[in-house]
């Protein structure tokens, strides 16, 4: 048996995403964060947007419940899933997996693009011979090795026994990966898929296939109805761009 729907869900807004976007508007050279990117918690905004994912939860997401639930180790992703599996009030635990965490930055994290361009030049140049999908910054990841164990992590998706809907929380990095490999996409499709689309916090983006086959079908990205339906508010917070927490 193999999974034939993925549910993939980007955490509420951090306090990282705040911290990261207010900076980048100010030109700042170095994003204020407090914790280390495995430890930032959701925002205000974020706790809401994780309720509001509980209740799309409880409405049995179109008549469907989960039959395994994933999440990133990362604090905004559980906390978005342990407050959006309260609201709902499925009695359900879930699953960490350190593959689905965020895109690890190396010598660039809590930088902004003006602090990369200031202190490592180097390297700004670099990532733009290399490109966005191959550039590895120093001590950090490139997205094909966000890519490698993304593929792992579905590997053993495929091998398990589960019959019904994945559901995931983790990071807009890793979305946009999982999106690379289950539709068979080249370096630059993805790329020109980025360069236009943005995972929002708390959205929701559904896969799904045919028993047997080996790609799949996007059939919705970054739903957000959910939150509206609520009156959470909805926060992009842009994409990976090497150099935001998330």
């Amino acid at each position: 048996m193999t999974a034939t729907e993925l549910w993939l869900v980007r955490h509420g807004e951090s306090t990282a995403n705040v911290q990261a976007t207010e900076s980048q508007r100010a030109l700042l050279e170095v994003i204020p964060v407090d914790h280390r990117d495995a430890d930032v918690p959701l925002s205000e905004t974020g706790v809401r947007q994780a309720e509001a994912l509980g209740a799309w939860l409880a409405a049995n997401a179109g008549g469907t419940v989960p039959a395994a639930i994933w999440s990133s180790p990362y604090l905004r992703a559980q906390q978005t899933l342990a407050v959006a599996l309260g609201v709902s009030g499925l009695e359900r635990s879930f699953l960490v997996d350190e593959r689905l965490r965020d895109r690890e930055l190396g010598i660039l994290d809590t930088l902004t693009s003006h602090g990369v361009d200031q202190r490592y030049p180097e390297e700004a140049a670099r990532r733009r011979w290399l490109g966005k999908f191959y550039y590895r910054p120093p001590g950090g990841e490139a997205w094909t090795d966000v890519a490698l164990r993304v593929r792992s992590f579905l590997r053993d998706v495929d091998s398990s026994e589960t019959s019904g809907p994945v559901l995931i929380t983790a990071h807009d990095a890793v979305v946009l990966i999982f999106l690379y490999l289950c539709l068979g996409w080249s370096e630059q499709e993805l790329l020109a898929f980025a360069s236009s689309n943005t995972v929002l916090n708390a959205s929701i983006t559904r896969l799904t296939r045919q028993p047997g086959d080996q790609f799949w079908t996007l059939d919705v990205f970054s739903h957000d109805a959910h939150l509206e339906a609520v009156g959470a508010p909805v926060t992009e917070h842009g994409g990976d761009t090497d150099v935001q927490p998330r």
